[in-house]
């Protein structure tokens, strides 16, 4: 195939990436709007154990050329650890705030992640960020500020929740950048998947509740959307450029904003609705502007592992 044919055959397919993309993306936020819709009715720890064990299913079903017996065959054993902590810790944080506090505002404080992400990268993996990257990380936090105005409006705990889920997020995505080339994507997922399960297991029993008919339709819901989205974002890095994809995560901020309307009430106003066009504004000129963009994403489910 000649480079012009190869250039054409690339061009068709960017767009199919990138359509594939929204739906995951809208797959990720119908999920949190059904987590949302579980409300506290259940714990945390409950929620992130049913939804994480039905999440695993679309990934079975397509699981190709590795063996679970090679699990624990690690190249990084403490690294693959602690990344297993602050994702389990990072999605219970996020869990928690999508119950309790507007849907908007777990996603806008959400997007600092990329802040937090090139602070790790700066001062772990000594990696040299450019300062027009600063400037842009710094007006999406006056934007996140704009969102939750403190100390003109009253914080729920769960506004510091989600904050320490981002810082979390940012953790467990700078590890998985240094981890990922060496080791096993059925290490990465496994470990995550076993660790989880024994975690949100134990920690759920004393509040443990039975999931009636219609919860467990939800958790099924939760977990089969995450899983399937996941598996979509997959197939769109894999047709498409990194840098076509990236922007597509701030959909997401459009889904909270109608989601939280038509089904939980919240109407987000004219400075948090400015606040977010900040948000979403740097965030695009921040992931466009780089060639090697930041990946990340708002809520660290095993399913969400970036290539």
């Amino acid at each position: 195939m000649s480079p012009v044919d190869s250039s054409l055959s690339v061009v068709r397919k960017m767009p199919v990436g990138v359509i594939l993309a929204f739906i995951a993306y809208a797959s990720f936020s119908i999920s949190d709007a059904l987590i949302k819709a579980t409300g506290p009715a259940l714990s945390v720890f409950e929620i992130a154990f049913f939804t994480t064990t039905f999440s695993i299913i679309p990934t079975m079903l397509t699981k190709r050329g590795e063996r679970w017996r090679d699990i624990y065959r690690l190249h990084h054993p403490y690294l693959v650890h602690l990344r297993c902590a602050t994702a389990i810790t990072g999605t219970a944080c996020v869990m928690y705030a999508f119950t309790h506090i507007p849907f908007a505002d777990v996603y806008a404080i959400g997007f600092t992640t990329p802040l937090f992400v090139t602070l790790l990268s700066v001062l772990v993996l000594r990696e040299v960020v450019a300062v027009q990257r600063w400037v842009l990380l710094f007006v999406s936090f006056l934007g996140v500020i704009l969102v939750i105005r403190p100390g003109l409006r009253e914080l729920e705990l769960g506004h510091y929740v989600i904050m320490a889920g981002a810082c979390l997020g940012a953790v467990t995505t700078t590890i998985l950048r240094h981890v990922a080339p060496k080791e096993r994507r059925v290490s990465l997922i496994g470990l995550q998947v076993l660790y989880s399960g024994i975690f949100n297991g134990i920690l759920m029993i004393p509040s443990f509740v039975l999931p009636t008919l219609e919860q467990l339709a939800l958790l099924l819901g939760i977990g089969l959307l995450g899983g399937v989205g996941g598996l979509l974002l997959i197939q769109a890095s894999k047709q498409t450029p990194a840098s076509l994809i990236a922007p597509v995560q701030y959909s997401q901020l459009i889904w909270a904003i109608l989601f939280g309307a038509m089904f939980f009430g919240e109407y987000p106003d004219w400075v948090s609705i400015l606040g977010m066009l900040i948000v979403v504004g740097a965030g695009l000129l921040n992931v466009l502007s780089e060639r090697r963009p930041i990946r990340w994403k708002p809520r660290v489910f095993f399913f969400r592992i970036g290539e």
